[in-house]
C-alpha cells in the first residue's frame, strides 16, 4: 500500500487531533473484529468529555473523513490481504518453485516442530533475487547500515534493517519484516516493532535533511491473527506512518506477491 495524496503534508496539529480522537473514541468495538467509523457527534463527545477545546470545524472534518477512510480502507482492502502459516508456505513453496533461488533462505528462531523457515522474509528475498540477482541487495540483519561520503563516516543507524539496496553501505533502500505467524498472543514484542519503524524513519528524515540522501523505506508485515484479530489498532498507527512519510510503502500479507515484483522494478 502506498498513502493516498490526499492526506500527505497535513499539520503536526492535524496528526495529533487524529490520535487523540482515535484513541479516546476507540479504535474498535468490542467484538465487532473490525475498526469502527465515526460520526462528527461521536468526536464533539470526546474533546467535551475530555474538557479539551473541539478543533475548528474544517480540521474536524478533515480528522473526521481521514480516520473514517483508514477504517474503511483496513476493513475491506487489507484485511482479506493477511495470511496464516499454511497460506504463506504454500506462497512460499510457490515463489521458491519458480524462482529457484540461490542465496540461503532465512529461518525463524523458533526451535523443534515451530522451527521452518521465516517465510514472509524468504519471499522478500526471492522475489529480490529474481529481479536484482543475488548481489543486487543486502538480507543481512547483522549489519548496521551507514552513510559515507568522500570525506568518511556521515551516519549511521541505530537498528539493523532486515534489507537494504544494493548494500548497508549507502543503501537507496532498506526494508523490515514483521511476520508472526504461529503466535497466540499479542505480545510487547509484536508492538514495540510499530515504534521501530518510527523510530527508523524519523532517522531516514534526518538523513535527508541533514545530508540530502534518500532513502526509500519499505515495511512488510503479515499474520491474520496476529495483526488482524488482535492488532487492529496498531494497523491504524501504520497507516498513520505512511501518511506522515515516515515509511513510503506498506506491504500487507499479500501484497509482497503482487507489489513488491513492481516496486523493485520502479527503482532500477
Amino acid at each position: 500500500m502506498k498513502p493516498d495524496s490526499r492526506f500527505l503534508d497535513k499539520c503536526p496539529r492535524f496528526w495529533s487531533n487524529v490520535k487523540f480522537s482515535s484513541e479516546q473514541a476507540g479504535y474498535s468495538k468490542r467484538g465487532s473484529g473490525s475498526l469502527r467509523t465515526y460520526t462528527k457527534t461521536d468526536l464533539e463527545d470526546v474533546y467535551r468529555r475530555e474538557a479539551i477545546t473541539l478543533p475548528q470545524d474544517h480540521l474536524l472534518e478533515e480528522v473526521l473523513m481521514y480516520i473514517n477512510w483508514r477504517a474503511h480502507t483496513l476493513n475491506t482492502t487489507i484485511a482479506p490481504l493477511f495470511m496464516n502459516r499454511a497460506e504463506a508456505e504454500l506462497a512460499f513453496q510457490e515463489v521458491r518453485e519458480n524462482t529457484k533461488p540461490t542465496k540461503a533462505l532465512p529461518m525463524n528462531k523458533q526451535k523443534g516442530i515451530k522451527r521452518h523457515h521465516a517465510y514472509l522474509a524468504c519471499l522478500v528475498a526471492m522475489i529480490a533475487e529474481s529481479i536484482l540477482g543475488p548481489n543486487g541487495f543486502i538480507d543481512d540483519a547483522r549489519r548496521l547500515s551507514v552513510l559515507t561520503s568522500k570525506d568518511g563516516l556521515e551516519g549511521i543507524f541505530s537498528r539493523r534493517f532486515d534489507g537494504a539496496i544494493p548494500d548497508t553501505r549507502d543503501p537507496k533502500a532498506v526494508w523490515e519484516i514483521k511476520e508472526y505467524y504461529g503466535t497466540t498472543t499479542f505480545g510487547s514484542r509484536v508492538a514495540d516493532g510499530v515504534y521501530e519503524t518510527l523510530l527508523d524513519g524519523y532517522e531516514i528524515e534526518l538523513a535527508e535533511k541533514n545530508l540530502g540522501v534518500r532513502i526509500k523505506h519499505f515495511l512488510f508485515i503479515d499474520d491474520r491473527f496476529t495483526w488482524w484479530d488482535c492488532g487492529r489498532s496498531y494497523l491504524c498507527r501504520m497507516i498513520d506512518m505512511l501518511h506522515t512519510r515516515h515509511v513510503d510503502q506498506i506491504f500487507f500479507g499479500r501484497e509482497v506477491l503482487s507489489e513488491w515484483e513492481v516496486t523493485l522494478r520502479g527503482l532500477s
